[in-house]
């Protein structure tokens, strides 16, 4: 029944592609996306330090109801990041302190709330990767409905279930699924080129004609 349904997920990109993506910024990805996905501002690293990489393993949740993250818990893979729309309402936290434990406990990659979490504190404390919308003290209905593994949107970024999600203290991204090793391959050429500016910068060779060239082709004279 729509509204109240746990899906399989069909697909898994391969590890290999998945580690790549450690390495690389968030925003050198974004910026090979033509700079047009986010998941928001309003979505933020409550963990302590250390970026997130992992498979979305999405559910769909009823604002201030955790019932189908409590079952996407446990049938999610270590790796996997769980992704949650819940509508970002932050009147009751979706998640606390002993949710997180379960999460590390399997394995996961790391968990994305649009809603509140609590036991800010002890998630504070750890390096496993949460981020969410906000924090408040007041808990969570267990009632449902809510969904697994179907496509949700958050800040207007589509994830669907198996892309890849990508976070640092910068924010989200989520990396469609068919387009991963191409971007992976954008990105790391970027990272080389980035290395190449700043030690332009750093010998004080850096060319910045392009900044008057611009300014002309926008109509500016001096």
């Amino acid at each position: 029944m729509i509204g109240f349904r746990i899906l399989p997920r069909t697909r898994q990109l391969p590890a290999a592609l998945i580690e790549g993506f450690r390495s690389v910024p968030v925003a050198n990805v974004s910026d090979c996306m033509g700079r047009m996905i986010a998941g928001g501002a309003h979505l933020r690293p409550y963990h302590k330090a250390g970026g997130m990489v992992g498979p979305a393993f999405t559910v769909k949740a009823r604002p201030g109801d955790n019932l189908m993250i409590h079952k996407a818990l446990h049938l999610a893979q270590p790796g996997d990041v769980i992704v949650v729309d819940g509508g970002g309402d932050l009147t009751n936290a979706l998640m606390g302190e002993l949710m997180v434990a379960t999460a590390i406990k399997r394995g996961l990659g790391g968990i994305v709330l649009n809603g509140a979490i609590r036991d800010l504190d002890a998630i504070q404390a750890g390096t496993f990767a949460v981020y969410a919308a906000g924090v408040t003290h007041r808990g969570p209905y267990k009632d449902g409905p809510g969904e697994i593994n179907v496509p949700i949107a958050i800040g207007g970024m589509v994830i669907n279930p198996g892309d890849l999600m990508l976070g640092d203290a910068d924010g989200l991204l989520c990396v469609p699924f068919d387009s991963a090793q191409y971007i992976l391959d954008a990105a790391l050429t970027k990272c080389a080129a980035e290395k190449v500016t700043v030690q332009e910068i750093a010998e004080g060779r850096l060319d910045t004609t392009w900044i008057d060239a611009q300014l002309e082709r926008q109509g500016y004279k001096a």
